[in-house]
């Protein structure tokens, strides 16, 4: 089979295509063939050493494809079952992979493989954020950061199915426009105007209960600002880099506000969560609520391009690997 290996932490050229044999489910595994395959921030942290794995590894967190043996032990899925996974651990970039049977869930018959893998992570990140870490409440108004991304577009969609406004920023008037026609209420040009000082206009000087961060170091102290007392600051992402160096007085002075740093991971840490969320998210997207829109795609071979352009911000909306 085909697969793309990590021997040494760096850039994207440190994807290497090689051919390694099929492996063989153990007890308790199933042997998974891949249709299609995630892409997400998280795999570029996991190849550049941020969130390090034992090397070398097969990177790629999330996939969806057909089930073709079942080890010992496995007695709810059978070979041709449809499942997706996207909490790892990794191995995905690959045309087939082991996994345990616990830690994929079954696709509904309403749900293709292909918008189930470039979708199912950040759509399950926006259940979590948008449910769990603060359960935004209809009539609430919401910041969230880069609205055109991948999880952006998910989001806006989500929150406006709520009842939320939504407030997004954005980096060009071609992503403010998507943004908009995705259901987002304001969107800042965060390159043209002050953040924090349209949140105040928007809110009429209020600030916000709670602000969503997936770009890290560059927004912190921004997200900060536009807070009203204490309001939560949620901070899921790195995109420009790791957030470090914090001073907590500053939360004390800037209204007594709370901090989080949450992960899919913790959320979706055991078979019932997986089961009962996924249901969440699967309805959400087969019901038209949240539309998934595959936006680019890439051949497994080609991982190392599709890398430089998430990193480069030349994706929008979801992208699929063709394995």
């Amino acid at each position: 089979m085909k697969a793309v290996q990590v021997s040494r932490f760096g850039g994207p050229d440190v994807l290497e295509v090689v051919d390694l044999p099929i492996p063989e489910p153990n007890p308790d595994e199933v042997l998974l063939r891949h249709t299609a395959i995630g892409l997400n921030f998280i795999d570029t942290y996991h190849r550049s050493g941020l969130y390090p794995q034992p090397l070398p590894f097969i990177p790629g967190s999330e996939g969806a494809g057909v089930v073709e043996a079942v080890g010992d032990g496995v007695d709810h899925l059978q070979p041709g079952d449809r499942v997706a996974y996207a909490w790892g651990p990794v191995g995905a970039y690959a045309q087939y992979r082991t996994i345990a049977a616990d830690r994929v869930v079954k696709l509904p018959d309403e749900l293709d493989e292909r918008t189930a893998a470039a979708s199912l992570l950040k759509a399950c990140t926006v259940e979590y954020l948008v449910n769990r870490t603060h359960a935004v409440q209809p009539g609430e108004t919401v910041l969230w950061h880069a609205a055109a991304g991948g999880v952006g577009l998910l989001a806006v969609q989500w929150l406006k199915s709520i009842g939320a406004t939504v407030i997004g920023t954005a980096g060009s008037p071609e992503k403010a426009e998507l943004a908009r026609a995705h259901g987002c209420d304001h969107v800042i040009l965060y390159r043209e105007e002050n953040v924090a000082d349209r949140v105040r206009e928007i809110t009429g000087g209020e600030g916000l209960k709670v602000v969503y961060d997936s770009v890290g170091k560059d927004t912190f102290q921004t997200s900060l600002d536009c807070l009203a007392p204490r309001g939560l600051m949620v901070s899921f992402g790195n995109a420009s880099g790791p957030v470090t160096g914090v001073d907590l007085g500053v939360l004390s002075t800037k209204g007594s506000l709370y901090v989080t740093r949450p992960t899919l991971f913790h959320y979706y840490a055991t078979p019932d969560q997986r089961d009962i969320f996924t249901r969440q998210v699967f309805e959400k997207i087969t019901s038209g609520q949240v539309k998934v829109e595959i936006e680019q795609s890439f051949k497994l071979e080609d991982m190392a391009e599709a890398h430089r352009a998430l990193a480069e911000r030349r994706t929008t909306g979801c992208t699929v690997i063709e394995p």
